[in-house]
């Protein structure tokens, strides 16, 4: 009996995790579907992630609310976003390589700022655990088994996945929606039916950049409430391999986050329960499976035919 509930309690335990750890894959990963829905790929996921989460510590430090950091790394996710676009769509350089100086760019600068402006590790009082209380003796966290699993999250994870309806929303049943999708599968017919392909791929990676800043702040003011150098450990560069693993789908993202946090929560449990695994094995699970998802050809076969590719008015 005690077997079970142990059992039950590891279970419920990676299920929270689980949860909770999808939250900056989630933002980090819808935000570039947009963006690669464009036609732009945006290796630099990775950089955006670090500005975002020490600006949004760095505001949320010196003024104690964390609305105010969340706000400024949205706009420094916009920044880089912008940054990008103007190399990658202006310039026309290969995105794959501006993509890659970004995020060295990101990295560096939000490690010069750590030292400079910070110095040491500091805490913040970030979003905390939303209580869904019906009675002043009663919240839904209290429900049995399940209720600390779905009821115990900061407001950032619950947005992170009511952002997976409104993207599809937006992706699929909007004007705006229907121009991002035809400027990332034919841009040259786009274009000859008066749609702005340079208008609506910036629009697309300054908001996919904007939440990738976000989800930055989603671990240095919502999840860990610290910031420290290369705090995202790769995260960045996941997120993009969610967009391919869910086929360009902000449903199929979610699911994809889901499971690598999953197993991102299952290897810290591997390691807190001290189990007969390689604490090595367990730490490059997720990465592993990153590469086992990028190595699936059909879903490559469904990405936007116009993906990474530069477009100049009157070329075909």
């Amino acid at each position: 009996m005690s077997e079970n509930l142990t059992l039950l309690a590891i279970v419920l335990g990676i299920l929270h995790s689980g949860i909770r750890l999808a939250t900056p894959y989630l933002y980090a990963a819808i935000g570039e579907t947009f963006a690669q829905r464009s036609g732009v790929l945006n290796l630099g996921v990775e950089g955006i992630m670090l500005m975002g989460a020490f600006f949004g510590f760095y505001a949320t430090f010196q003024t104690g609310n964390p609305w105010i950091g969340l706000v400024a790394a949205a706009l420094t996710g916009s920044l880089m976003g912008l940054l990008m676009a103007v190399v990658s769509i202006t310039f026309q350089a290969e995105q794959g390589i501006s993509g890659i100086g970004l995020y060295m760019f990101g990295l560096g600068i939000s490690s010069l700022l750590f030292k400079t402006m910070l110095g040491t590790v500091e805490g913040v009082q970030g979003f905390r655990e939303l209580q869904f209380c019906l009675t002043s003796s009663f919240c839904l966290a209290d429900i049995p088994v399940l209720g600390d699993v779905f009821f115990s999250h900061s407001l950032l994870t619950y947005g992170a996945y009511a952002l997976v309806p409104i993207a599809t929303y937006v992706l699929n049943k909007t004007t705006w929606g229907l121009k991002v999708r035809s400027v990332g599968q034919n841009p040259e017919a786009a274009d000859s039916l008066g749609v702005s392909v340079s208008s609506i791929r910036y629009a697309s990676v300054i908001l996919g950049a904007s939440l990738a800043g976000i989800a930055g702040a989603s671990l240095s003011i919502s999840l860990l409430n610290i910031f420290q150098e290369n705090m995202t450990n790769g995260i960045g560069f996941i997120a993009v391999a969610l967009v391919y693993f869910g086929s360009w789908t902000p449903l199929g993202v979610m699911l994809g986050a889901l499971l690598f946090s999953s197993i991102n929560a299952l290897q810290l449990w591997v390691q807190v329960l001290n189990l007969p695994i390689p604490s090595d094995v367990a730490v490059m699970l997720p990465y592993l499976l990153t590469i086992i998802a990028l190595a699936i050809p059909f879903r490559r076969s469904l990405q936007p035919a116009a993906l990474t590719k530069p477009f100049s008015r009157g070329e075909n």
